[in-house]
């Protein structure tokens, strides 16, 4: 496996003892944490619509730049993979009284087995990693349990075949990619109805001089198009019916950038890979309509 970008993603690890042991947590929450999902059951690949809300109390008040750490996992305890993230509105502007509410697309790893998984979530410093105290179930460690969810093994998995290098891993537990050419194919089983595409691609490279246009393609022409800019992940749903697909027993549908780059040959990346690089593909899922 080779990769020019290594990170390793620690999140939100307790760091004071005396405030985060498995003994009862006597210090007094500055928000209560509640989390919705869009659905009980979900394929592997399959994306979640989560939804977040807190509440502070009367007089209590957050740190600055707090984020909110996600963890899945299996009724073993074995972390699955994690959706760290800065939430919608910065900690230090949590008020009391008025709820910070806001929602996330989080994407089940293609990998997962079937069987329930749990989340748990909380607040915590990235700097520091300690947590703060929040009113939930606490199962230990200020990680306080939110919601489940039933996976079940896919239906249409989506393959990248031609145009993409081979699978990468790292990062986050559950974090698996693989990064395109200038153009790369996708395929799964031709649908008898009309379904969304899911694709969720980034690109980590915070020094690329531009945002990348992205195209997607079948056989009947341009299906969508969207800009990816350097750092964050996107989400692109495309609706598709049969017919733009195509009579064949599988589908072929063609991402393409409209810039690449080679890490060798960028002076600040200072790599040896000379591997043509165009995105990230985080996540693909074919959602039949209606589920």
């Amino acid at each position: 496996m080779r990769r020019f970008i290594g990170a390793a993603i620690v999140a939100g690890a307790c760091v004071v003892a005396a405030a985060c042991g498995r003994r009862e947590d006597t210090a007094p929450p500055v928000a209560s944490i509640a989390v919705s999902l869009n659905t009980p059951r979900a394929e592997a690949g399959a994306p979640l619509t989560v939804t977040y809300m807190f509440n502070v109390p009367a007089g209590a008040t957050l740190p600055a730049d707090q984020w909110v750490f996600v963890h899945a996992l299996d009724d073993s305890n074995e972390l699955l993979w994690t959706d760290d993230h800065a939430p919608a509105t910065p900690s230090q502007d949590w008020r009391p009284g008025t709820p910070v509410t806001y929602t996330r697309t989080m994407f089940v790893p293609r990998t997962t087995l079937p069987g329930r998984v749990r989340l748990e979530a909380g607040v915590f410093s990235r700097s520091s990693g300690s947590r703060l105290p929040l009113a939930g179930q606490d199962r230990g460690m200020r990680a306080y349990e939110v919601a489940s969810v039933m996976v079940a093994p896919a239906t249409n998995p989506v393959m990248a075949s031609d145009g993409w290098y081979d699978a990468e891993t790292g990062e986050a537990p559950g974090r698996e990619w693989h990064w395109s050419r200038r153009e790369g194919h996708l395929t799964f089983a031709t649908p008898k109805t009309p379904i969304t595409l899911y694709l969720q691609v980034d690109q980590p490279v915070t020094s690329l001089p531009a945002s990348q246009a992205v195209e997607v393609r079948a056989s009947s022409g341009v299906l969508a198009t969207f800009t990816v800019p350097a750092g964050a992940p996107q989400v692109a749903k495309v609706p598709l019916t049969p017919d733009q697909l195509g009579p064949g027993q599988r589908a072929d549908v063609t991402v393409r950038v409209d810039t690449t780059f080679v890490p060798a040959a960028t002076p600040q990346l200072k790599s040896t890979d000379t591997r043509e690089l165009g995105i990230r593909l985080l996540n693909a899922f074919v959602e039949a309509k209606g589920i």
